[in-house]
């Protein structure tokens, strides 16, 4: 069982970070962490046996002195994640960022805890390029020789990540990182500023660190070194990095979040697949919504046979709709060429015909459908189809998904009844 320590747990990266511990300690996220060797820089080789957190101590600012003495005493592990980025002098930045560093080290150090600590650091300790300069970086820099002196001069496992610009649910607007600032601008519609769109930044997600910091804890981090910003990955290297990051244009991040922005009237969502950086985005972007707008209304197309509604449009997989129809009532009667549709009941009691349109003795095909046993039937194409509400009292309720968005000019759309 270990019992971690996380410094900065309130801040952006901490409360991710604390979440995902306490998920796994709680067991709400199942995730077996199991330990691997290369403690001394070699390639993790798994080893038998796994392990449990049993504690998550959370050092932040309203913590005190006393706290965090207990905890770099019974800690197996360290996060150190405080730091000071938006100070109001400069010089709160060697104070906030080297001298907190040397207080954890020394009391690591009272009680002779070498167990592992892992340093969040920045690009900016490169103090290369337009980093040079950057009283922030000198803080940074000058943290991570503390860390590794204290790791050569202990032997205790230190593992210094330099992050590049970091995005995410929960990271703070208007202070250190602009895909917050934009998404909290696009979600509040407040006015926003791109100077350059061409510029280029490299982002880390913030799920895709916890994921790194997790394989940390399990001595299985990614070891690299550093000429200037570019990453070199090496085994014994003396840094550490997440290796999946994402190099997005400024104007790339905006035209996505205008897209984003326009999807309770388009109904269009984002082309999202895995791993990508509009996923990623798109999430980021939902978590600065305003109650006001995490509810839309619909457009009901309403007649006396019942409603129809679109719900969700894609770019490549059509739309999903809601198909409501009231008692006694038949629609469809339709059929399509290359159009192919799934018609799923929801609620109520129904029946579903369709009729190969080649077929001449006219065979109909029925599959009766209710709520309490959901199904999807494939509506054919070449086939006419109907649906038919089978109660005399209780509304039809269907789930309907169609291969393309409707478009009035092909419709694809061919009354023929069933029989």
């Amino acid at each position: 069982m270990a019992k971690i320590l996380v410094t900065g747990a309130k801040g952006f990266v901490g409360k991710n970070l604390c979440w995902a511990l306490k998920n796994i300690k709680d067991g709400k996220d199942r995730r077996t962490l199991s330990l691997s060797n290369g403690v001394d820089g070699s390639v993790p080789e798994p080893v038998e046996g796994t392990f449990t957190i049993e504690e998550v101590f959370e050092y932040d600012l309203d913590s005190t002195p006393e706290d965090l003495d207990a905890w770099c005493k019974e800690a197996d592990f360290v996060f150190n994640l405080a730091g000071v980025n938006r100070p109001q002098n400069q010089d709160e930045f060697m104070k906030g960022n080297f001298g907190f560093a040397s207080t954890l080290l020394d009391t690591l150090k009272k009680y002779s805890n070498t167990c592992p600590v892992m340093l969040s650091s920045s690009q900016q300790a490169s103090l290369t390029g337009r980093f040079g300069n950057s009283e922030y970086g000198r803080s940074k820099k000058a943290g991570e020789d503390l860390f590794l002196e204290y790791g050569a001069e202990t032997g205790a496992k230190v593992l210094v990540y330099r992050f590049p610009n970091l995005f995410g649910k929960w990271c703070r607007p208007n202070y250190n990182s602009a895909v917050a600032t934009f998404c909290n601008a696009f979600a509040n519609d407040l006015p926003y500023t791109v100077n350059d769109p061409s510029v280029e930044l490299e982002l880390l997600y913030i799920d895709d660190l916890v994921d790194e910091m997790l394989s940390a804890l399990q001595g299985q981090e990614h070891h690299c070194e550093f000429e200037g910003l570019e990453v070199i990955d090496k085994v014994d290297g003396r840094y550490c990095y997440c290796p999946v990051t994402h190099h997005v244009t400024l104007g790339e991040i905006v035209e996505l979040l205008k897209s984003f922005a326009e999807q309770p009237k388009t109904l269009m969502i984002p082309e999202i697949p895995a791993g990508s950086f509009a996923k990623k985005l798109y999430s980021t972007y939902l978590s600065y919504l305003p109650y006001e707008k995490t509810a839309f209304p619909l457009k009901m197309n309403v007649d006396d046979r019942g409603s129809f509604t679109e719900l969700v449009h894609t770019h490549s997989a059509g739309q999903v709709s809601i198909n409501i129809s009231k008692p006694g009532i038949t629609k469809g009667q339709h059929w399509h060429n290359t159009k192919f549709e799934q018609f799923i009941v929801v609620k109520g009691h129904g029946l579903i015909q369709q009729r190969n349109l080649n077929d001449p003795e006219g065979k109909v095909l029925e599959w009766e459908v209710d709520g309490d046993h959901i199904q999807a039937v494939h509506m054919l194409p070449g086939y006419t189809h109907n649906i038919i509400n089978l109660s005399d009292t209780e509304d039809l309720v269907t789930v309907m998904y169609c291969n393309e968005i409707f478009n009035p000019n092909k419709p694809d759309t061919f009354f023929d009844p069933v029989k």
